[in-house]
């Protein structure tokens, strides 16, 4: 927390946490920016973290979304979230695909206490001119969402790139960005037991 709190005295305004009990631990803290749940998200998870997030960027499935608007019509407040879309089609991550995504915007548009403000993504691990394209597609699938003009639905954000591909995120329109491993070096989890 003392790390994160030296780079909020320094100009960082948004920060991101990707495991529920980091953000639990550090929550007391950390003061003064906005905060994001980025990481992958259990739906038994979501009462510990609604109270101390802003918005959730990785809601992958329409399940966790439903979770998400139970506990906020109990919290009284309305939770903006990211759709996360499994661009690459990758079995290990989670999220939606891109053929899935439209008819799940339908739905979750539908929820009171959640509003889909754009889509986040994590491509395959490849190199920067082969990520251009997962960027790219990412790109029009969220200007064509936009254009739907659906209610309930603010096509705000769209969040891709981390510290080896944000400059060619940027260029394919991302204005989130995920560069922690860059701003406060590697994370080394280290096995439960």
């Amino acid at each position: 927390a003392k790390t994160v709190n030296y780079a909020i005295e320094n100009g960082l305004s948004y920060i991101g946490e990707n495991k529920v009990q980091e953000l639990l631990d550090k929550f007391p803290d950390i003061k003064g920016a906005h905060r994001h749940f980025i990481g992958h998200l259990q739906t038994n998870k979501v009462k510990y973290i609604v109270d101390k997030v802003e918005m959730i960027e990785s809601v992958h499935s329409v399940k966790l979304a439903v979770e998400i608007d139970k506990r906020c019509a109990v919290a009284d407040k309305v939770m903006d979230i990211l759709l996360e879309v499994n661009i690459g089609g990758e079995e290990a991550k989670s999220g939606f695909t891109p053929e899935e995504l439209l008819d799940a915007v339908y739905t979750i548009a539908k929820l009171k206490n959640v509003k889909i403000k754009g889509l986040m993504t994590i491509p395959p691990a490849v190199s920067e001119e082969k990520v251009r394209k997962y960027f790219i597609k990412m790109q029009q699938l969220f200007v064509d969402i936009s254009a739907k003009n659906i209610d309930n639905i603010d096509m705000k954000y769209l969040s891709m790139g981390m510290s080896s591909d944000f400059a060619e995120a940027i260029r394919c329109g991302a204005n989130i960005v995920r560069i922690g491993t860059s701003l406060f070096g590697a994370r080394y989890y280290s096995k439960e037991k």
